[in-house]
């Protein structure tokens, strides 16, 4: 028990996020306990939301609040109420998973201890157990929760019957179960001295189960508006719609009563109407493909249908819709694969069945209440009925409930073979527990709004204010130009589809062998280089699905300060025997190639040095500005600045230059420099797709594929790191910027550290890690100055219970063109410049 006046809580800052069960009054109980014991709790901003950049710990025993996303995503521990109990109970704070509110942790209450269980299931169990939540210990105790064993007769279950422990002591196929449907059944059938599996027929009628997931989110058009879930929220105001700009969508169908009433209770309860998608907070509509669907979606505002809003008024609690399937808009035509099937279902009863009907309805396919010969599915919460018998013998595919959610959840259909969908336990019906799965964001987004003019800001704020919660010593030092020296220059444009963009960024040398310490990890020859916005590198986005011609027309943006800098390079001339960094030598080049094909003839290297020779030719056959304005606006195509979303990149082979690597990063479809030339040429605008970017003697050197490169980021969507702290040695040869810009755009925590850095790892209790130290990365190259930051790296890391690894820039950069997180030891300074 902790000793009062300790500092238990010292440098923690707490928020709590109320719900049914964490009460006003608990919450004044809970915090009474945290100030007594030296933390602080904060109090929520004037819109309601939680100052997420300065709490350490949310406190909340749901996952149903609007920033719950951004806190994991910002590594903010989100605990239950318990958290706070056990951690006052044991004196000292308690470890984070087991008290996650994620109802994905399927054991995050469960202490387990194992009795006479043989030591490979016993590993097994015990590992599965932890890392979906729960906590193991040897030694049974008040706090154990379920005991591991295949009899009575284990003197741990003795002492815990004895002593009248409250747990479970169940089989080990209890857990074998959970696993393999990666859902938590009901303990009941399993629970010693007589458990139900072993004793009664499998083939014995189950009473159906109620599934709470269910509730409010059977069909995602309900027909009337339920009331308010108990008589005290009938008494008490609406406020979930506070401060919130709803907009009901037009594809919704409604009558003008419903309508009215609707509005009625939106502005009572201090909310407002709007008919302007980008304007609004929350959407609601039926469809995935609706002009308002596409632009709240990219810009990353709340999505719900009917149904969705009817739960937030009988609940009047917020609720992330992409948490039960009935909740969000549908697809139109069903997901791919459906049209033809006819699937019937089989013991599953009451709210579970019109559930699955509705389900499979959406997703496309036939709903049969009876079952023919012609079905090709049968959805079965257990395999004991007349219809799995029927579909024996007519090779109907029988599988549970948890592939037509997983199929609609992830846009597609799942294959029969996986082994969760027809795994049947032998005394439990499945419908207890349906409607747990989530719907996959990514893929959403990968699907139905790729992008587009306007993209969610969110994770870039978030990854903002994760910054801000390390320490000041991180802070970034060097140079500001935005870019590292010695960074490749390659001609690359950036292909923004519907407002029509490119940008410049020089010409790219031959490529070099191993990068020696004192180079940028991209093989580059070494060149004066600039610094300035010439050396940024524009954000990107996935591509959509409109056809090609009608992905380049649109508005045309104004054009990129990068191609005013690649004119002002152009008229610069040699200097010294040296090119700058996207000089003459680049500008010509790409005026050759790129732009018009005006030049019949390319400098020579002896003609390089002789400024004179060329300068008055270039000067003739070089476009002007405004003459490329007008050659891109005729097209409808635009070079998207700095900052700016794009859906290709353009490139005339696979390279690792900094802005190759952030727009691939964003899911950027790379084409070749053909089509920039088709485009010029011919004045048209030909298919994308038939010039996207082949390499193989590249992709053979980097060991990897373009195409498999593009599809990973495209599903990272620019997540790849989130999470993972890199820090990079301040010194580091050609600057931090690059391998900043690069790392942040796969959402890692970028730190910089330098002689002066302080500790910027906050310690963690070992115990917490179950699976052993995460790792911590530092970007460094070889030279004396660096080395000696290489041991007080990692004495920080290891007193933060993090695992140290010093390695090249090349391990950053070979990880992001693979888009897959990956190591291996050749990266650790050590060896790597040997």
């Amino acid at each position: 028990m902790a000793d009062e006046g300790s500092s238990l809580f010292g440098l923690c800052n707490f928020a709590f996020v109320p719900s049914n069960d964490l009460t006003s009054t608990v919450i004044d109980e809970l915090s009474q306990s945290i100030v007594k014991y030296g933390g602080q709790v904060c109090s929520r901003k004037r819109d309601g939301s939680l100052p997420l950049a300065t709490i350490t710990h949310i406190v909340s025993n749901t996952i149903e609040f609007p920033q719950y996303d951004a806190s994991t995503t910002m590594m903010i521990p989100v605990v239950k109420s318990k958290w706070v109990s056990a951690s006052l109970a044991k004196g000292k704070q308690a470890q984070i998973r087991p008290y996650t509110p994620d109802p994905r942790m399927i054991f995050s209450d469960v202490m387990l201890s194992c009795a006479d269980i043989p030591d490979t299931d016993k590993d097994t169990i015990i590992g599965a157990t932890m890392a979906m939540g729960g906590m193991y210990s040897d030694h049974v105790t008040k706090l154990t929760t379920h005991i591991c064993a295949l009899s009575t007769d284990h003197p741990k279950v003795r002492m815990a019957m004895e002593k009248k422990h409250k747990c479970n002591i169940v089989l080990p196929h209890w857990f074998d179960d959970c696993f393999k449907l990666g859902k938590r059944i009901d303990e009941g059938p399993y629970l010693l001295p007589d458990p139900e599996i072993l004793r009664v027929s499998p083939g014995r009628a189950i009473e159906p189960q109620q599934s709470p997931y269910l509730e409010g989110a059977i069909s995602a058009r309900p027909d009337y508006m339920p009331p308010p879930s108990s008589s005290e929220e009938r008494e008490l105001q609406l406020t979930v719609f506070d401060g919130k700009k709803i907009m009901l969508s037009k594809d919704l169908e409604m009558r003008d009563r419903l309508r009215n009433i609707l509005t009625g209770l939106i502005t009572k309860a201090g909310g407002q109407i709007t008919e302007i998608a980008h304007e609004c907070d929350w959407l609601v509509c039926r469809y995935r493909d609706t002009k308002e669907y596409v632009q709240a979606s990219q810009l990353g505002k709340t999505v719900g249908n009917m149904s969705w809003l009817f739960y937030l008024i009988q609940h009047n609690a917020w609720s992330n819709p992409l948490h039960r399937l009935l909740h969000y808009p549908e697809p139109r035509n069903g997901i791919p694969g459906f049209k033809d099937m006819r699937i019937s279902v089989s013991n599953y009863g009451g709210e579970a069945r019109i559930y699955l009907e509705n389900l499979i309805k959406s997703a496309g396919a036939t709903f049969t209440k009876t079952m023919k010969a012609d079905n090709t599915h049968l959805v079965t919460a257990r395999d004991n009925s007349e219809k799995c018998e029927a579909a024996r013998d007519w090779n109907i595919h029988m599988v549970n409930h948890l592939w037509i959610e997983e199929s609609y959840a992830k846009c597609e259909m799942q294959t029969v073979t996986v082994s969760k969908y027809t795994h049947f336990p032998p005394r439990t019906n499945l419908g207890e527990i349906i409607g747990q799965t989530f719907l996959d964001e990514k893929r959403l987004q990968a699907l139905y709004f790729p992008g587009g003019p306007e993209k969610p800001t969110v994770a870039p704020g978030r990854k903002r204010k994760a910054l801000e919660m390390t320490d000041e010593n991180s802070t970034i030092e060097g140079q500001s130009s935005g870019a590292a020296a010695g960074r490749p220059a390659r001609k690359e444009f950036n292909i923004r589809r519907d407002t029509g963009v490119g940008t410049v960024d020089g010409a790219e040398l031959p490529p070099q062998p191993k990068p020696r310490s004192t180079e940028f990890a991209t093989p580059a020859r070494g060149r004066h280089v600039r610094s300035g916005k010439e050396n940024e590198t524009p954000s990107t986005v996935p591509s959509s699905g409109r056809s090609a011609k009608d992905k380049a027309l649109g508005r045309l943006s104004s054009l990129a300060p990068d191609i005013a800098l690649y004119e002002k390079e152009k008229k610069r001339g040699l200097k010294d025997g040296h090119s700058p960094w996207g000089g003459k030598r680049a500008a010509d080049l790409i005026e050759r190639e790129h732009l018009n094909r005006r030049r019949t003839s390319s400098p020579t290297a002896g003609e390089d040095k002789e400024p004179k020779s060329e300068k008055r030719p270039a000067k003739k056959a070089r476009p002007t500005l405004p003459e490329v304005d007008k050659k891109l606006r005729d097209m409808g195509i635009a070079v998207v600045q700095d900052g700016q979303q794009c859906d290709y990149l353009i490139a005339p082979q696979l390279v690792r230059t900094v802005k190759f690597l952030r727009n691939l990063s964003k899911g950027a479809v790379v084409l070749s420099s053909t089509w920039i030339e088709e485009c010029l040429d011919t004045k048209q605008v030909p298919d994308p797709e038939d010039y996207v970017l082949k390499d193989s003697e590249n992709e053979k050197r980097f060991g990897l594929k373009l195409e498999t490169s593009i599809r990973r980021a495209q599903e990272n969507n620019g997540q790849l790191l989130a999470g993972i702290p890199i820090y990079c040695t301040a010194g580091i040869k050609n600057g931090t910027e690059s391998y900043q810009a690069i790392a942040e755009a796969n959402n890692a925590i970028f730190m910089v550290y330098g002689p002066k850095s302080g500790s910027t790892i906050r310690p963690t209790n070992p115990e917490d890690d179950e699976f052993g130290p995460e790792p911590v990365y530092l970007l460094s190259t070889s030279t004396p100055e660096e080395k000696k930051l290489w041991k007080r790296f990692e004495d920080m890391a290891r007193r933060g219970n993090m695992e140290p690894r010093v390695v090249a820039s090349d391990w950053l950069l070979d990880v992001v063109m693979k888009q897959e997180v990956s190591f291996d030891k050749k990266y650790l300074v050590t060896n790597f410049f040997i």
